[in-house]
Protein backbone atom coordinates (compact mmCIF):
# COMPACT_ATOMS: atom_id res chain seq x y z
CA UNK A 1 0.00 0.00 0.00
CA UNK A 2 1.24 3.33 -0.94
CA UNK A 3 2.38 5.39 2.22
CA UNK A 4 -0.57 8.20 2.04
CA UNK A 5 -2.86 5.07 3.13
CA UNK A 6 -0.60 3.45 5.44
CA UNK A 7 -0.83 3.69 9.11
CA UNK A 8 2.42 2.82 10.92
CA UNK A 9 1.64 0.73 13.16
CA UNK A 10 0.40 -2.07 10.41
CA UNK A 11 2.88 -1.20 8.10
CA UNK A 12 5.70 -1.82 10.34
CA UNK A 13 4.48 -5.61 10.17
CA UNK A 14 4.90 -5.93 6.81
CA UNK A 15 7.53 -3.94 6.55
CA UNK A 16 11.10 -5.97 5.08
CA UNK A 17 13.52 -5.59 8.23
CA UNK A 18 10.52 -7.36 10.01
CA UNK A 19 10.06 -10.00 7.51
CA UNK A 20 13.87 -10.47 7.81
CA UNK A 21 14.06 -11.07 11.37
CA UNK A 22 10.90 -13.26 11.53
CA UNK A 23 12.63 -15.36 8.84
CA UNK A 24 15.34 -15.16 10.90
CA UNK A 25 13.47 -16.25 14.56
CA UNK A 26 11.84 -19.04 12.37
CA UNK A 27 15.71 -20.66 11.67
CA UNK A 28 16.47 -20.12 15.24
CA UNK A 29 13.61 -22.27 16.61
CA UNK A 30 14.18 -25.17 14.05
CA UNK A 31 17.41 -25.42 15.34
CA UNK A 32 15.81 -25.13 19.24
CA UNK A 33 13.52 -27.73 18.33
CA UNK A 34 15.92 -30.23 16.59
CA UNK A 35 18.72 -29.71 19.79
CA UNK A 36 15.78 -30.64 21.84
CA UNK A 37 15.37 -33.58 19.27
CA UNK A 38 19.10 -34.40 19.94
CA UNK A 39 19.41 -33.76 16.19
CA UNK A 40 22.04 -31.01 16.32
CA UNK A 41 24.77 -30.09 19.15
CA UNK A 42 22.98 -28.05 21.73
CA UNK A 43 23.84 -24.40 21.41
CA UNK A 44 23.85 -23.89 17.76
CA UNK A 45 20.34 -21.89 18.12
CA UNK A 46 22.32 -19.39 20.67
CA UNK A 47 24.45 -18.00 17.64
CA UNK A 48 21.42 -16.90 15.96
CA UNK A 49 21.71 -13.78 18.66
CA UNK A 50 24.40 -12.74 17.23
CA UNK A 51 22.97 -12.00 13.69
CA UNK A 52 22.56 -8.60 12.46
CA UNK A 53 19.89 -8.47 9.74
CA UNK A 54 21.24 -5.94 6.46
CA UNK A 55 18.00 -5.31 4.16
CA UNK A 56 20.17 -3.45 1.75
CA UNK A 57 23.02 -6.64 1.91
CA UNK A 58 20.03 -8.96 1.02
CA UNK A 59 18.74 -7.12 -1.79
CA UNK A 60 22.14 -7.03 -2.83
CA UNK A 61 22.77 -10.37 -2.81
CA UNK A 62 18.93 -11.20 -4.39
CA UNK A 63 19.95 -8.89 -7.63
CA UNK A 64 22.40 -12.52 -8.24
CA UNK A 65 20.90 -14.89 -7.27
CA UNK A 66 17.35 -13.95 -7.90
CA UNK A 67 16.12 -15.80 -4.85
CA UNK A 68 15.21 -13.92 -2.02
CA UNK A 69 15.30 -16.90 0.65
CA UNK A 70 18.70 -18.09 -0.70
CA UNK A 71 19.69 -14.41 -0.72
CA UNK A 72 19.11 -14.32 3.08
CA UNK A 73 20.27 -17.56 4.05
CA UNK A 74 23.56 -16.35 1.83
CA UNK A 75 23.61 -13.19 4.22
CA UNK A 76 23.58 -14.48 7.79
CA UNK A 77 25.62 -18.05 6.80
CA UNK A 78 28.43 -16.16 7.32
CA UNK A 79 27.63 -14.65 10.97
CA UNK A 80 26.85 -18.04 11.88
CA UNK A 81 30.11 -19.39 11.50
CA UNK A 82 30.41 -23.39 11.43
CA UNK A 83 26.96 -23.80 12.65
CA UNK A 84 26.03 -22.19 9.44
CA UNK A 85 26.08 -26.09 8.46
CA UNK A 86 22.70 -26.48 10.64
CA UNK A 87 20.45 -23.56 8.61
CA UNK A 88 17.87 -24.42 6.85
CA UNK A 89 17.88 -27.53 7.73
CA UNK A 90 15.34 -30.27 6.11
CA UNK A 91 13.30 -26.64 5.08
CA UNK A 92 11.87 -25.67 1.74
CA UNK A 93 11.79 -21.77 1.35
CA UNK A 94 7.75 -21.46 1.51
CA UNK A 95 8.22 -23.61 5.30
CA UNK A 96 9.35 -19.92 5.86
CA UNK A 97 7.52 -17.96 3.50
CA UNK A 98 4.32 -19.31 4.59
CA UNK A 99 4.88 -19.54 8.44
CA UNK A 100 5.93 -15.70 8.21
CA UNK A 101 2.90 -14.93 6.45
CA UNK A 102 0.91 -16.73 9.24
CA UNK A 103 2.83 -14.90 11.83
CA UNK A 104 2.32 -11.93 10.43
CA UNK A 105 -1.43 -12.06 9.15
CA UNK A 106 -1.76 -12.78 13.43
CA UNK A 107 -0.39 -10.18 14.46
CA UNK A 108 -2.08 -7.16 11.79
CA UNK A 109 -5.50 -8.93 12.99
CA UNK A 110 -4.92 -7.73 16.30
CA UNK A 111 -4.53 -4.44 15.16
CA UNK A 112 -7.43 -4.14 12.65
CA UNK A 113 -9.23 -5.85 15.35
CA UNK A 114 -8.07 -3.40 18.34
CA UNK A 115 -9.28 -0.51 15.60
CA UNK A 116 -12.27 -1.91 14.75
CA UNK A 117 -13.34 -2.63 18.61
CA UNK A 118 -12.81 1.68 18.15
CA UNK A 119 -14.82 1.96 15.30
CA UNK A 120 -17.86 -0.09 16.63
CA UNK A 121 -17.45 1.93 19.99
CA UNK A 122 -18.30 5.25 18.42
CA UNK A 123 -21.01 3.31 16.41
CA UNK A 124 -22.40 2.04 19.41
CA UNK A 125 -22.55 5.94 21.36
CA UNK A 126 -24.24 7.40 18.17
CA UNK A 127 -26.71 4.42 18.06
CA UNK A 128 -27.66 5.34 21.67
CA UNK A 129 -27.49 9.31 21.20
CA UNK A 130 -29.93 9.31 18.14
CA UNK A 131 -32.79 6.10 19.08
CA UNK A 132 -35.08 8.84 19.55
CA UNK A 133 -34.21 11.60 16.61
CA UNK A 134 -36.75 11.32 14.30
CA UNK A 135 -35.49 11.48 10.25
CA UNK A 136 -37.01 9.89 7.08
CA UNK A 137 -36.24 6.32 5.60
CA UNK A 138 -35.56 5.73 1.69
CA UNK A 139 -36.29 3.00 0.00
CA UNK A 140 -35.28 3.51 -3.87
CA UNK A 141 -33.80 6.60 -2.92
CA UNK A 142 -37.45 7.69 -2.17
CA UNK A 143 -39.35 8.65 1.25
CA UNK A 144 -40.59 5.50 2.58
CA UNK A 145 -41.49 5.66 6.35
CA UNK A 146 -40.64 7.86 9.59
CA UNK A 147 -37.32 5.97 10.91
CA UNK A 148 -35.10 6.54 13.96
CA UNK A 149 -31.78 7.66 12.51
CA UNK A 150 -30.17 5.78 15.55
CA UNK A 151 -31.62 2.83 13.98
CA UNK A 152 -29.10 3.57 11.02
CA UNK A 153 -26.49 3.10 13.55
CA UNK A 154 -27.62 0.28 15.34
CA UNK A 155 -28.07 -1.62 11.78
CA UNK A 156 -24.51 -0.74 11.32
CA UNK A 157 -23.60 -2.07 14.85
CA UNK A 158 -24.83 -5.46 13.83
CA UNK A 159 -22.95 -5.91 11.03
CA UNK A 160 -19.78 -4.78 12.54
CA UNK A 161 -19.71 -7.00 15.45
CA UNK A 162 -21.13 -9.92 13.56
CA UNK A 163 -17.91 -9.31 10.83
CA UNK A 164 -15.38 -9.07 14.11
CA UNK A 165 -16.40 -12.48 14.99
CA UNK A 166 -16.11 -13.49 11.93
CA UNK A 167 -12.38 -12.19 11.39
CA UNK A 168 -11.18 -13.07 14.97
CA UNK A 169 -12.33 -16.31 14.74
CA UNK A 170 -10.64 -16.62 10.86
CA UNK A 171 -7.17 -17.09 12.73
CA UNK A 172 -7.25 -20.44 13.87
CA UNK A 173 -7.80 -21.21 10.13
CA UNK A 174 -5.76 -18.23 8.23
CA UNK A 175 -2.84 -17.84 10.49
CA UNK A 176 -1.29 -21.86 10.00
CA UNK A 177 1.85 -21.98 9.36
CA UNK A 178 4.32 -25.05 8.20
CA UNK A 179 7.22 -26.29 8.56
CA UNK A 180 6.79 -29.59 6.57
CA UNK A 181 10.09 -29.41 3.74
CA UNK A 182 9.69 -29.09 0.15
CA UNK A 183 6.77 -31.17 -0.60
CA UNK A 184 5.22 -31.32 2.89
CA UNK A 185 6.19 -35.24 3.84
CA UNK A 186 8.66 -34.23 7.07
CA UNK A 187 11.46 -36.19 5.12
CA UNK A 188 14.09 -34.57 7.41
CA UNK A 189 12.59 -34.36 10.18
CA UNK A 190 9.58 -35.08 12.70
CA UNK A 191 6.38 -33.36 12.25
CA UNK A 192 6.43 -32.34 15.90
CA UNK A 193 8.95 -30.13 14.89
CA UNK A 194 6.55 -28.25 13.02
CA UNK A 195 3.99 -28.17 15.83
CA UNK A 196 7.00 -26.61 18.44
CA UNK A 197 7.94 -23.58 16.11
CA UNK A 198 4.28 -22.72 15.02
CA UNK A 199 3.08 -22.75 18.79
CA UNK A 200 6.52 -20.57 19.99
CA UNK A 201 5.32 -17.76 17.80
CA UNK A 202 1.47 -18.33 18.28
CA UNK A 203 -0.04 -19.40 15.53
CA UNK A 204 -1.28 -22.81 14.66
CA UNK A 205 0.06 -25.48 11.75
CA UNK A 206 -1.35 -26.76 9.14
CA UNK A 207 -2.64 -30.59 9.68
CA UNK A 208 -1.65 -31.03 5.74
CA UNK A 209 0.56 -29.29 3.59
CA UNK A 210 2.18 -29.37 0.00
CA UNK A 211 4.78 -27.28 0.01
CA UNK A 212 2.82 -24.62 0.65
CA UNK A 213 -0.64 -24.04 2.83
CA UNK A 214 -3.38 -24.09 0.90
CA UNK A 215 -4.46 -20.93 -0.34
CA UNK A 216 -8.38 -21.62 0.70
CA UNK A 217 -7.24 -20.11 3.55
CA UNK A 218 -6.03 -16.40 2.59
CA UNK A 219 -9.36 -16.21 -0.17
CA UNK A 220 -11.61 -16.41 2.76
CA UNK A 221 -9.20 -14.62 4.80
CA UNK A 222 -9.64 -11.55 2.54
CA UNK A 223 -13.30 -12.26 1.92
CA UNK A 224 -13.93 -11.30 5.79
CA UNK A 225 -11.46 -8.50 5.14
CA UNK A 226 -13.66 -7.23 1.72
CA UNK A 227 -16.67 -7.79 3.87
CA UNK A 228 -15.94 -5.77 6.37
CA UNK A 229 -14.41 -2.98 3.56
CA UNK A 230 -17.94 -3.29 1.87
CA UNK A 231 -19.93 -2.58 5.56
CA UNK A 232 -17.63 0.73 5.85
CA UNK A 233 -18.93 1.67 2.24
CA UNK A 234 -22.38 1.04 2.51
CA UNK A 235 -22.17 3.83 5.36
CA UNK A 236 -19.85 6.01 3.98
CA UNK A 237 -22.37 6.09 0.85
CA UNK A 238 -25.07 6.62 3.42
CA UNK A 239 -23.67 9.89 4.85
CA UNK A 240 -22.64 10.91 0.97
CA UNK A 241 -26.42 11.05 0.69
CA UNK A 242 -26.89 12.94 3.41
CA UNK A 243 -24.09 14.98 3.21
CA UNK A 244 -26.12 16.86 -0.26
CA UNK A 245 -26.88 20.39 0.35
CA UNK A 246 -30.54 19.66 -0.86
CA UNK A 247 -30.68 16.70 2.08
CA UNK A 248 -28.59 18.47 4.61
CA UNK A 249 -28.92 15.58 7.19
CA UNK A 250 -25.44 14.66 8.30
CA UNK A 251 -21.88 15.60 7.03
CA UNK A 252 -18.31 14.16 7.95
CA UNK A 253 -16.23 16.94 9.64
CA UNK A 254 -15.05 19.75 7.97
CA UNK A 255 -12.05 21.23 10.03
CA UNK A 256 -10.06 24.55 10.78
CA UNK A 257 -7.91 25.17 7.81
CA UNK A 258 -9.27 22.73 5.41
CA UNK A 259 -9.56 23.45 1.72
CA UNK A 260 -12.66 21.59 0.09
CA UNK A 261 -11.98 22.80 -3.49
CA UNK A 262 -8.86 24.17 -4.90
CA UNK A 263 -11.64 26.26 -7.22
CA UNK A 264 -14.54 26.76 -5.61
CA UNK A 265 -14.01 28.10 -1.91
CA UNK A 266 -17.47 27.06 -0.59
CA UNK A 267 -16.94 23.31 -1.53
CA UNK A 268 -16.96 21.04 2.13
CA UNK A 269 -16.90 17.80 0.18
CA UNK A 270 -17.40 14.23 1.99
CA UNK A 271 -13.77 13.60 0.86
CA UNK A 272 -13.32 10.99 3.25
CA UNK A 273 -16.16 8.87 2.86
CA UNK A 274 -15.12 9.02 -0.79
CA UNK A 275 -12.03 7.54 -0.33
CA UNK A 276 -13.33 4.68 2.02
CA UNK A 277 -15.86 3.79 -0.91
CA UNK A 278 -12.94 3.99 -3.29
CA UNK A 279 -10.35 1.55 -1.15
CA UNK A 280 -13.20 -0.87 -0.43
CA UNK A 281 -13.23 -1.41 -4.25
CA UNK A 282 -9.55 -2.17 -4.04
CA UNK A 283 -10.64 -4.71 -1.39
CA UNK A 284 -12.68 -6.50 -3.30
CA UNK A 285 -11.11 -6.94 -6.30
CA UNK A 286 -7.77 -8.46 -4.04
CA UNK A 287 -10.71 -11.00 -2.68
CA UNK A 288 -10.57 -12.03 -6.21
CA UNK A 289 -6.58 -12.09 -6.50
CA UNK A 290 -7.05 -14.52 -3.36
CA UNK A 291 -9.46 -17.16 -4.86
CA UNK A 292 -7.63 -17.17 -8.15
CA UNK A 293 -4.63 -18.10 -6.26
CA UNK A 294 -5.91 -21.29 -5.30
CA UNK A 295 -5.77 -23.19 -8.40
CA UNK A 296 -2.02 -23.87 -8.27
CA UNK A 297 -0.08 -26.51 -10.19
CA UNK A 298 0.32 -29.98 -8.15
CA UNK A 299 2.10 -29.91 -4.97
CA UNK A 300 2.70 -25.88 -5.86
CA UNK A 301 3.83 -23.62 -8.21
CA UNK A 302 4.17 -19.70 -8.16
CA UNK A 303 2.18 -18.23 -9.65
CA UNK A 304 0.16 -17.25 -6.62
CA UNK A 305 3.42 -15.47 -4.98
CA UNK A 306 3.75 -12.23 -6.45
CA UNK A 307 0.37 -11.46 -6.29
CA UNK A 308 0.34 -12.64 -2.81
CA UNK A 309 2.77 -10.08 -1.63
CA UNK A 310 0.80 -7.03 -3.10
CA UNK A 311 -3.21 -8.44 -1.84
CA UNK A 312 -2.34 -9.49 1.81
CA UNK A 313 -0.33 -6.11 2.48
CA UNK A 314 -2.60 -3.77 1.00
CA UNK A 315 -5.69 -5.01 2.19
CA UNK A 316 -4.61 -5.39 5.80
CA UNK A 317 -3.51 -2.05 5.66
CA UNK A 318 -5.95 -0.64 3.20
CA UNK A 319 -8.91 -2.01 6.17
CA UNK A 320 -7.20 -0.59 8.74
CA UNK A 321 -6.78 2.83 7.32
CA UNK A 322 -10.11 2.81 6.34
CA UNK A 323 -11.18 2.17 10.15
CA UNK A 324 -9.30 4.91 11.77
CA UNK A 325 -10.76 7.48 9.48
CA UNK A 326 -13.90 6.17 9.47
CA UNK A 327 -14.28 5.75 13.38
CA UNK A 328 -13.11 10.08 12.91
CA UNK A 329 -16.00 10.19 10.51
CA UNK A 330 -18.57 8.68 13.13
CA UNK A 331 -16.90 10.60 16.36
CA UNK A 332 -17.23 14.12 14.71
CA UNK A 333 -20.24 13.63 12.37
CA UNK A 334 -22.07 16.52 12.17
CA UNK A 335 -26.06 15.39 12.25
CA UNK A 336 -28.65 17.97 11.74
CA UNK A 337 -32.11 17.03 13.34
CA UNK A 338 -33.85 19.83 12.70
CA UNK A 339 -33.77 19.18 8.34
CA UNK A 340 -34.46 16.21 9.43
CA UNK A 341 -38.00 17.07 10.27
CA UNK A 342 -38.03 19.43 7.84
CA UNK A 343 -37.43 16.86 5.16
CA UNK A 344 -40.05 14.97 6.95
CA UNK A 345 -42.53 17.55 5.76
CA UNK A 346 -41.21 17.33 2.27
CA UNK A 347 -43.58 14.46 1.00
CA UNK A 348 -46.97 16.45 2.62
CA UNK A 349 -47.82 13.47 4.66
CA UNK A 350 -47.98 10.72 2.15
CA UNK A 351 -45.80 8.28 4.66
CA UNK A 352 -48.58 7.71 6.29
CA UNK A 353 -50.34 6.30 3.71
CA UNK A 354 -49.16 2.80 5.06
CA UNK A 355 -51.09 3.12 8.17
CA UNK A 356 -54.05 4.49 6.91
CA UNK A 357 -53.96 1.60 4.26
CA UNK A 358 -54.04 -1.25 7.44
CA UNK A 359 -56.48 0.83 9.09
CA UNK A 360 -58.88 0.68 6.07
CA UNK A 361 -58.47 -3.14 5.92
CA UNK A 362 -59.27 -3.76 9.46
CA UNK A 363 -62.16 -2.60 8.71
CA UNK A 364 -63.24 -5.16 6.26
CA UNK A 365 -61.88 -4.37 2.95
CA UNK A 366 -59.25 -6.38 0.97
CA UNK A 367 -55.96 -5.55 0.64
CA UNK A 368 -56.26 -4.38 -2.87
CA UNK A 369 -59.58 -2.31 -2.19
CA UNK A 370 -57.94 -0.72 0.28
CA UNK A 371 -54.79 -0.11 -1.68
CA UNK A 372 -57.16 1.56 -4.35
CA UNK A 373 -58.50 3.95 -2.48
CA UNK A 374 -55.24 5.13 -0.54
CA UNK A 375 -53.10 5.37 -3.69
CA UNK A 376 -55.85 7.51 -5.11
CA UNK A 377 -55.68 9.74 -2.88
CA UNK A 378 -51.95 9.59 -2.37
CA UNK A 379 -51.51 10.35 -6.08
CA UNK A 380 -53.75 13.61 -5.51
CA UNK A 381 -51.21 14.88 -3.03
CA UNK A 382 -48.21 14.29 -5.58
CA UNK A 383 -50.28 15.77 -8.36
CA UNK A 384 -52.07 18.54 -6.89
CA UNK A 385 -49.27 20.01 -4.47
CA UNK A 386 -52.16 19.57 -1.92
CA UNK A 387 -51.05 17.30 1.81
CA UNK A 388 -52.14 13.59 2.21
CA UNK A 389 -54.56 14.91 5.35
CA UNK A 390 -56.14 17.78 3.82
CA UNK A 391 -56.96 15.00 1.09
CA UNK A 392 -57.73 12.46 3.18
CA UNK A 393 -60.51 14.64 4.97
CA UNK A 394 -62.20 15.88 1.39
CA UNK A 395 -62.02 11.77 0.27
CA UNK A 396 -66.02 10.71 0.60
CA UNK A 397 -65.22 6.93 -0.27
CA UNK A 398 -62.48 7.05 2.94
CA UNK A 399 -64.71 8.76 4.99
CA UNK A 400 -67.35 5.66 4.50
CA UNK A 401 -64.41 4.10 6.60
CA UNK A 402 -62.76 6.47 8.68
CA UNK A 403 -64.19 9.25 10.53
CA UNK A 404 -62.32 12.21 11.57
CA UNK A 405 -60.51 11.21 14.51
CA UNK A 406 -59.80 8.05 13.11
CA UNK A 407 -57.90 9.83 10.24
CA UNK A 408 -56.65 12.30 12.36
CA UNK A 409 -54.97 9.63 14.47
CA UNK A 410 -53.15 8.09 10.92
CA UNK A 411 -50.66 11.48 11.78
CA UNK A 412 -48.61 10.44 14.61
CA UNK A 413 -44.83 10.45 14.11
CA UNK A 414 -44.49 8.63 17.67
CA UNK A 415 -46.13 5.62 16.46
CA UNK A 416 -43.51 5.04 14.30
CA UNK A 417 -40.57 4.21 16.97
CA UNK A 418 -43.12 2.75 19.38
CA UNK A 419 -41.06 -1.02 19.27
CA UNK A 420 -37.32 1.00 19.01
CA UNK A 421 -37.07 0.06 22.08
CA UNK A 422 -37.16 -3.73 21.92
CA UNK A 423 -34.72 -3.36 19.06
CA UNK A 424 -31.77 -1.46 21.03
CA UNK A 425 -32.70 -4.34 24.14
CA UNK A 426 -32.29 -7.62 21.67
CA UNK A 427 -28.38 -5.67 21.84
CA UNK A 428 -28.68 -5.08 25.72
CA UNK A 429 -28.19 -1.63 24.82
CA UNK A 430 -30.94 -0.42 27.41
Amino acid sequence: MIERYTPPEIGKVWEEDEKFQRFLKIEELLCEALEKDKKIPKGVSKSFDNVKISVSKIKKIEEKTHHDIIAFLSHISPQLGDNAQYLHKGMTSSDLLDTTLAWQIKDVTKIILKDLDAVISEVKKKALKHKDTFCMARTHGVHAEIYSFGLKFLYLYNDLIEERKLLADSLSYTACGKISGAVGTFVYFDPKIEEYICKKIGINNAKISTQVVSRERFAYYLSIISLIGSTLERFATEIRHLHRIEVDEAKEPFYKDQKGSSAMPHKQNPIVCERICGLARVLRANMIVASENINLWHERDISNSASERIILPDSTIGLDYMLIKFKEVIKNLKVNPKNMLKNIELNRGIVYSQKMLIMIMEKGLSRMEAYDIVQRIALKVINNDSTFKEESLKDLELQKYLNINEIDGIFDPYSYLANVDKIYKRFNLL
